[in-house]
């Protein structure tokens, strides 16, 4: 249990942490407090003791812990209020009726990523919402197709084809014909299924050379499967190699690594927002990832923004708040 005023020590060396990423003094607290520099050193060290602040060895002064970070989160933080400027940024794009929730989504974090200075992320809509509208192929050379995924969500995906010379343009034309006709509407991630089970006991009556059309067309699928599956749009990728605590290449390299693990920033089942610190984050230990999820319209993904565990909690959290309230992320 901590009393009222080491909650406003531990909240005063939290926010000043993450605006000057120096160790706080004792001197500095004196003048947010009214409070002797002893009596503000003894709550330091007691802080200290329970294990949310860290004593700098290199300069006087003490850090937030991860503890702390994690302390003034569930405890002392309060969301802090959007200035007009950001939110006539982000009401723009929500006023765009050129936009569909998708690019709504990823200009919001573009938005997000430059007022904050962050990494911004958008896992978009998951494969299981997106259903095959058409396939389409173009010849380009001899032996070389393009082939056109198009779904219901306006999501288009292309795929060059290599085939054999004994393969007729006529034939890749009946497959695509069947695939159409068999297939139009079925969920993408089912799709390649529905070949295997489906298309692939009859094509031999159309097609003669069916086995190498059915497995290129296979591989195609699979492919959009797993694209569609992991729709991600990072902005500001690099933004983190600006704070001080990201002058390690080691360090760089780790969280470079990590970003391309796109299923650890998944947000939980619950709509909240939640706030992963330091090693929760699963990406470093010196970093945080602030996550929600949206669903509307049977369209779902989640948005991430990840920063140093220095971040700037209040503001981040208030900016994700209101993109959910003016996406309607609340929905189910």
């Amino acid at each position: 249990m901590i009393s009222e005023r080491e909650k406003k020590i531990l909240k005063i060396i939290v926010e000043e942490y993450i605006k000057t990423a120096s160790p706080v003094s004792s001197s500095h607290i004196c003048k947010e407090i009214k409070c002797s520099s002893a009596t503000v050193r003894n709550e330091m060290v007691y802080l200290e003791e329970l294990g949310f602040l860290e004593k700098n060895h290199f300069a006087s002064g003490r850090t937030p812990s991860e503890a702390g970070y994690k302390y003034y989160v569930d405890y002392l933080m309060q969301p802090k209020n959007m200035t007009g400027e950001d939110m006539l940024k982000l009401q723009t794009i929500f006023k765009n009726q050129s936009l569909d929730l998708s690019d709504t989504i990823k200009k919001s974090i573009e938005i997000v990523s430059e007022i904050t200075n962050y990494t911004s992320i958008v896992l978009g809509t998951s494969a299981k919402v997106n259903r095959l509208k058409q396939v389409e192929i173009v010849p380009l050379e001899e032996n070389k197709i393009l082939t056109l995924v198009i779904t219901d969500k306006g999501v288009v995906e292309h795929k060059n084809l290599y085939l054999p010379n004994t393969i007729s343009t006529l034939e890749v034309q009946k497959t695509v014909e069947l695939i159409n006709k068999l297939l139009v509407g079925t969920p993408i991630n089912e799709v390649s299924e529905k070949l295997e089970y489906e298309i692939k006991p009859i094509i031999g009556k159309y097609v003669k050379q069916h086995e190498i059309l059915y497995n290129a067309f296979y591989d195609a699928f699979s492919e959009f499967t797993n694209q569609t599956n992991n729709d991600v749009h990072f902005v500001g990728k690099n933004n983190f190699l600006k704070q001080p605590e990201f002058n390690n290449i080691e360090k760089v390299k780790e969280v470079l690594s990590k970003f391309e693990d796109v299923n650890s920033i998944k947000a939980e089942e619950n709509n909240g927002i939640n706030i992963y610190i330091g090693s929760e984050s699963e990406i470093s230990d010196e970093m945080s990832v602030v996550k929600t999820k949206y669903n509307l319209g049977g369209e779902e993904g989640t948005i991430a923004i990840i920063g140093p565990k220095r971040m700037e909690y209040d503001k981040v959290v208030s900016l994700l708040d209101y993109i959910k309230e003016n996406i309607g992320g609340d929905n189910e």
